[in-house]
């Protein structure tokens, strides 16, 4: 089986487990926001390793660097709703905490990621 070169890809690990944390997460939210915040939520998470993934398979630099910029903005995306998630008592501060740490290095990774693209198109 062929290996990807974004499946080697520390971030996108980590986005990728990030998924699984938000979807469990998401479970023991109330079921009235099935289609609110559990549905953007889920989203977010996904659309983290997604489009990093997605940016390796374009050609240029600038693209690839443009999809890890998607990326972190779905990660903050993701961030805000978490806030909000514990602000409204859905989710447990500790849980929180747990979930805010994971996303800061994501963002943290995403950023160096995206600033070595930029240097390769100069």
């Amino acid at each position: 089986m062929k290996i990807y070169s974004f499946e080697k890809l520390i971030v996108w690990q980590k986005a990728r487990k990030l998924s699984v944390v938000i979807y469990k997460t998401t479970k023991t939210l109330p079921k009235d926001e099935l289609f609110g915040l559990i549905s953007q939520m889920r989203r977010c998470a996904v659309s983290i390793s997604s489009n990093i993934a997605e940016g390796t398979g374009r050609h240029s630099n600038k693209d690839k660097a443009r999809f890890t910029e998607i990326a972190y903005g779905s990660a903050l995306e993701l961030l805000n709703q978490i806030i909000l998630s514990n602000d409204l008592e859905f989710i447990s501060n500790d849980c929180y905490k747990e979930i805010r740490s994971e996303i800061d290095e994501i963002t943290s990774m995403l950023d160096s990621l995206y600033k070595s693209q930029l240097k390769l198109n100069s």
